[in-house]
């Protein structure tokens, strides 16, 4: 299948011309040759490009607007020690740099493992995309051959790479990989909420109790992912078939999850099929195998491995189960990985399911397989704080749905900061997965801790749900256009990438910037102490709307509630309108809460489908228009309709203005006419607008005008210190004191020498540190 028409092909070597920055090089010492795909390469069939040749006996010499391929023909690419790159070499044009086979590569930013299983040190040593050197190779050599759905090792011991030579195009090597590769599949909308996954012995009364306790303190549940104590007892500790003593009757429970809008999945490691199992009789007679005992699964037998998914993988998915987890951990066989996961993800595929498997990360391909679960991790500040780093680094491979064990597996302290700290970044994060193993003293269950821990689990659980439409549009636009879900700060700021300060702040989506915490909290202060970077441009805290300029530094102060999350002017954030009757369901919602922020024009478009069927021509696109003009702006919602059922013909539309004040003048038309019967009122610094129950398919127009509507609510270091101050177990008179000295025209020195003068006054010597180490921040902040 040599598709391209721009192949160059001598006795041992074949180069393959695939785009103006993507080139395929291959070494054959028998002169054969590969065109099957593979592992890793699913289409060859790129558009024909017009490339410069000069050729003559001896060289070769191929050139594209982005690289320049010098070779001398039928030499190896090795060439020598003292001399490795002589026979091979491709220069990136309008750069002083060049590729050679070998090349150490040593400004690639580094990409994710295998799993973070029971570490703590965790370090990134697998090659990525993203390289300041705008250039990588990926090296397809040993990866198995793909044939008629089936993986066969290769007879031939051949080079076989492919040279991306993009600049700094980050966009266009995703682009091109993605192509090469396969674009990534939308995964399940209800994945993108909360997600229960303990590993208990549950009965299906335990999971009714479970549900009733969230639902009782008014936290969603989207999805329950049962642990290895869901089916029958098997010798290796797996199996496939429902354990009728712990889930008596199974049919009456899957009623009770679809009544409560959850769905469900299991973890399974098929490596070996137990002769306990319901179908294994059939499974056995229909591969004519004699053995009657437990029979290890030839994953390599495309036969065995389809009777293997008939016969125990499919009554599962008849039952109601929507998702598995592939147990399957055995770093030294990824190849049975690999196999293991594209043959669960084609099943699905074939069914029209959208892909729901989690599995350990293969090293090829995960994009197109899995979902990326990254083990049993331990629970452990150092583990939290390698977190983010984890996802932006999946990036640079074009992962986006990674999933971790939020709140950690197992070991460590169960402590209740780094739950909170846990579950927020569990919020911004692609997947939120509370996990651990069974012990009912991991304390997973937000009820478990004290009322304060409630009451903020609550409220960061109850926001990631109402974010599902965010997240899964930009997941969407995440496989149509290739851009992670994740991308660091460095993609744009590459200077960011060697300060450890901001090493973990993401872009979540096109409008969200995170900044985790991943610190303990300073316990005198009673605040996270975070340094933070924040790009060109005007940014707002999403909580409370606070303004900041970016291009700037800055150090700030985090009570346990507060996340540092950041929506740029102009920014459109849609959010699911929860209520008692939908607070499970992650379908499409009744209605909207769509936050707008001043300052800029911008669309927005949400993106809604089937839930769990990959109906890619059924689809609802409602697109937000915000024309902004200083004190007078428009808020247009129109659709892109191809299957109407997809979503309720009335909704509900709250939207949020954020930093605004009341308009002298509001105008609204639903389709043509203009009405009169709507709610607004200011809550705090936002003006809010209330349509109820309107034509979910007419178009919405909103025009504000007045004076001065825009509130500039800038950030003020002096707020956070006195709130600070006002919080501490002092007397009161000494906090005026303190604040007198603080908040004085002083210069810092001074201030300094004044603050350590209060010792005569019972300031303890723990509080005098404390400010002197503000005014340090003070001064930094200046």
């Amino acid at each position: 299948m040599k598709e391209s028409t721009n192949i160059f092909q001598g006795k041992h070597y074949r180069f393959t011309v695939l785009s103006e920055i993507l080139i395929r090089l291959e070494y054959s010492e028998s002169g054969k040759f590969i065109d099957e795909y593979t592992e890793f390469v699913r289409n060859r069939n790129f558009p024909n490009i017009n490339i410069n040749v000069q050729e003559d006996e001896k060289y070769l010499v191929i050139e594209t607007n982005y690289f320049k391929l010098e070779y001398v023909k039928e030499k190896s690419f090795y060439g020598t020690k003292l001399v490795p790159e002589q026979n091979l070499k491709v220069f990136l044009k309008d750069t002083d740099k060049y590729w050679y086979f070998n090349h150490i590569e040593a400004r690639n930013f580094k990409t994710i493992g295998y799993s973070l299983d029971n570490k703590e040190n965790i370090t990134l040593n697998n090659k990525g995309l993203y390289s300041t050197d705008g250039f990588v190779s990926i090296d397809d050599s040993n990866s198995l051959i793909l044939k008629d759905n089936a993986f066969y090792k290769r007879s031939e011991k051949t080079i076989d790479t492919y040279l991306f030579m993009y600049k700094r195009d980050f966009g266009l090597v995703l682009r091109d990989y993605f192509n090469l590769t396969g674009k990534p599949k939308m995964i399940p909308r209800y994945m993108f909420g909360n997600i229960w996954n303990k590993d208990s012995y549950y009965t299906d009364q335990n999971i009714k109790d479970l549900i009733n306790k969230f639902n009782k303190n008014n936290i969603p549940i989207n999805m329950i992912l049962l642990g290895n104590y869901w089916h029958k007892k098997t010798d290796n500790d797996y199996g496939l078939s429902w354990n009728k003593d712990l889930f008596i009757d199974y049919d009456k429970f899957i009623d009770y999850l679809k009544l409560k809008n959850i769905y469900l999945g299991v973890t399974i490691n098929p490596i070996i099929i137990s002769n306990k199992e319901d179908n294994f009789n059939n499974f056995i007679k229909e591969n004519n195998i004699e053995e009657k005992d437990n029979i290890p699964l030839n994953f390599y037998n495309k036969n065995i491995v389809e009777s293997y998914l008939n016969n125990f993988i499919n009554p599962l998915i008849d039952k109601g189960i929507n998702s598995f987890l592939i147990d399957y951990n055995d770093i030294n066989n990824l190849y049975n990985l690999r196999v293991l996961n594209h043959y669960h993800y084609k099943f699905l595929e074939s069914k029209n399911l959208k892909n729901s498997c989690f599995s350990r990360n293969g090293l090829i391909n995960s994009h197109l397989s899995n979902i990326i679960y990254t083990g049993k991790t331990l629970v452990s500040w150092k583990v939290l704080d390698k977190i983010p780093e984890y996802y932006s680094s999946a990036s640079n491979m074009g992962l986006s749905f990674i999933s971790n064990d939020i709140g950690g597996f197992y070991g460590g302290i169960e402590d209740d900061e780094l739950y909170r700290r846990y579950i927020e970044l569990g919020t911004f994060s692609p997947i939120l997965r509370l996990s651990s193993a069974g012990s009912h003293y991991y304390k997973r269950e937000p009820w478990n801790w004290d009322m304060h821990t409630l009451s903020i689990v609550t409220y960061y659980l109850r926001l990631r749900a109402k974010l599902i439409p965010y997240i899964y549009s930009e997941s969407y636009n995440y496989t149509e256009t290739g851009l992670p879900l994740i991308q660091p700060l460095y993609y744009n700021n590459p200077e960011i990438y060697d300060e450890p300060d901001y090493k973990n702040e993401y872009y979540f989506g096109k409008s969200l910037l995170v900044v985790p915490i991943t610190k303990q909290k300073d316990d005198i202060m009673n605040r996270t102490i975070q340094r933070m970077f924040l790009p060109s441009g005007i940014w707002y805290d999403f909580k409370t709307g606070i303004k900041y300029t970016g291009n700037k530094r800055y150090i700030s102060f985090y009570k346990d509630e507060d996340y540092p999350v950041f929506a740029t002017q102009g920014s459109i954030i849609p959010l699911a309108l929860l209520n008692d009757d939908n607070l499970n369901s992650s379908k499409n919602p009744d209605g909207f809460e769509i936050h707008v922020f001043p300052g800029k024009s911008n669309t927005y478009t949400i993106y809604e489908d089937n839930e769990i069927y990959n109906y890619k021509d059924k689809y609802v696109k409602t697109i937000i228009d915000y024309n902004y003009m200083l004190n007078n702006y428009t808020l247009i919602i129109r659709q892109d309709i191809t299957d109407s059922s997809i979503i309720p013909s009335i909704r509900t539309f709250k939207i949020k203005f954020r930093n605004t004040r009341l308009p002298n003048d509001i105008t609204i038309y639903i389709g043509e006419e203009k009405i009169d019967n709507y709610k607004y009122y200011i809550d705090e610094n936002d003006f809010i607008i209330e349509l109820e129950r309107v034509n979910s398919f007419k178009q919405i127009t909103i025009n504000c005008k007045g004076q001065d509507i825009e509130i500039e609510t800038n950030r003020i270091v002096n707020k956070d210190i006195d709130d600070i101050i006002s919080g501490l177990k002092i007397k009161t008179t000494l906090k005026g004191s303190v604040s007198k000295i603080m908040f004085s025209d002083d210069e810092i020195k001074k201030k300094r020498i004044n603050i350590r003068k209060l010792k005569k006054q019972g300031l303890e010597p723990k509080h005098i540190n404390m400010f002197l180490k503000l005014l340090e921040y003070i001064e930094e902040n200046v």
